[in-house]
């Protein structure tokens, strides 16, 4: 992957749960020095700097529990807009901001997709698969339902319509490790490719995510890539308000994403549910930090020594 322009967006999006803390998140990733370490790679950098949602629609929530519903469909639409007006500039880089968030980058980025004549492909880095809808929800936190929205299930009628749903085919969910049993029977009725941490367990990370970059290359894909903290193992990765033990080690997510740099198809990243109030000194940060500069060209080798002391 040759040096690409990047483009950094600030998403302080904290509408898809109860717990506060991840509209604090991009800026904890530009002290962390994310611009500095990806330039320092070779690429250019620009940072946009922080969004805001557009006007609240006037949406009723068809359910009592649904937390923030208006507030995230106006966030919705702004980032899909954000995302393709910036894709056509460079990789754009989401700063996060809770997994509600990518209700609209995967939307925009799956526009902008379709207007290259190109399909999109998601690879979902999570220890959940946010697939329920508005209707399925049971704790009425939004942030677990952007896979629901983007691949064109019911019950979003109040979101911005799509316009380019992804074929379920197209998505691979990568670290599961807690999944409700609705969820579960929902993506077993799909095309999905969902890999849960047993199957890494006993069959390593690599082998299942070669499998899937190996679909994109065959169709000529681009891939948007959505890592959330809790992907990783919270040992490593603490400030998120979901942790699930269990989860990738260090050296795991570093191959994966120095696959997904090899395989030169990415186009577009979330970095999500970073809450720093929850942080031990700034380590998850610096962290995700060098996960984006892994899957920008850095080497695990190349990684430079932290004190977090």
């Amino acid at each position: 992957m040759p040096p690409t322009p990047l483009i950094l967006i600030g998403a302080p999006v904290d509408s898809g749960k109860r717990r506060r803390g991840c509209m604090m998140g991009p800026d904890a990733y530009r002290t962390a020095g994310l611009a500095e370490a990806l330039t320092g790679l070779g690429h250019e950098v620009t940072d946009r700097g922080n969004l805001s949602p557009g006007a609240l629609p006037e949406a009723r929530p068809p359910r009592e529990v649904l937390h923030a519903y208006a507030e995230t469909i106006a966030w919705t639409g702004t980032l899909a807009q954000a995302a393709k007006e910036a894709a056509q500039a460079g990789t754009p880089v989401f700063l996060g901001g809770d997994h509600s968030l990518s209700l609209g980058t995967v939307a925009g980025m799956a526009a902008h997709a379709q207007a290259r004549g190109r399909p999109l492909f998601v690879l979902w880095l999570d220890a959940h698969t946010d697939y329920h809808t508005p209707m399925t929800t049971g704790s009425g936190n939004l942030h677990g339902t952007p896979l629901a929205y983007v691949t064109g299930l019911p019950g979003f009628e109040d979101f911005p319509p799509l316009e380019a749903p992804v074929p379920a085919e197209n998505v691979c969910l990568i670290g599961l490790r807690s999944v409700d049993p609705e969820e579960r029977a929902a993506i077993e009725g799909t095309e999905m490719e969902a890999v849960d941490m047993r199957e890494i367990d006993e069959h390593g990370i690599g082998k299942p995510l070669r499998r899937f970059l190996d679909r994109v290359e065959a169709a000529d894909g681009i891939l948007h890539v959505s890592l959330d903290v809790d992907f990783l193992d919270p040992a490593i990765a603490p400030a998120v308000g979901t942790t699930v033990p269990g989860g990738a080690t260090f050296r795991e997510a570093h191959l994966v994403m120095e696959m997904l740099h090899d395989s030169g198809r990415v186009c577009s990243l979330d970095l999500v549910e970073l809450n720093p109030f929850l942080d031990e000194r700034g380590k998850t940060a610096s962290v995700m930090v060098d996960m984006t500069a892994s899957l920008f060209g850095r080497r695990v080798f190349d990684r430079p020594t932290r004190s977090h002391g």
